[in-house]
């Protein structure tokens, strides 16, 4: 009656490796085949004066809204200027900013580079006046200009 007990646990446990490898493999084949635009990077002003994408490359930048920027135009569009304080790329976006979204705060925008100009699809909201996306507080960082808003620690 042992080695019969023994025999089912060793099959239990190649089962259960089984159903983990054959699941493992699942999800990796599944990342191999999703688009290109599925995996959206985030880029900072300067690595896109730097290194212009194309216009039909869709990806994300964030940075500082720049000082005396913002320019209400008729509707809902809006253009103001982004920076990492290295570079300043202008931007256009129709429809409605988050509520937080002001000069001199952090923001993220999703769209392409068109022209010399990024066309947001997308300005993606703040969570509270002193959060910024890790990834442009680590962009400021590099460029040195990084200063948490109002010497508060900034969340991310």
């Amino acid at each position: 009656m042992k080695g019969g007990f023994k025999s089912l646990k060793k099959r239990r446990r190649v089962q259960v490796l089984s159903i983990a490898g054959a699941s493992v493999a699942l999800v990796l084949a599944l990342l191999w085949f999703l688009p290109d635009d599925s995996f959206q990077f985030f880029r900072s002003p300067s690595e896109v004066a730097e290194a212009p994408p194309p216009p039909n490359e869709r990806f994300r930048i964030g940075g500082l809204v720049a000082e005396a920027s913002i320019v209400r135009g008729q509707g809902e569009q809006v253009s103001f200027s982004v920076t990492d304080g290295g570079a300043t790329i202008p931007v256009v976006y129709t429809g409605i900013l988050p509520d937080l979204f002001d000069e001199g705060q952090g923001m993220v925008a999703q769209g392409n580079y068109v022209n010399g100009r990024f066309e947001a699809v997308e300005i993606l909201a703040k969570h509270d006046e002193t959060y910024m996306p890790a990834e442009v507080i680590d962009a400021l960082k590099e460029q040195g200009t990084y200063v948490a808003p109002d010497g508060a620690i900034a969340t991310n």
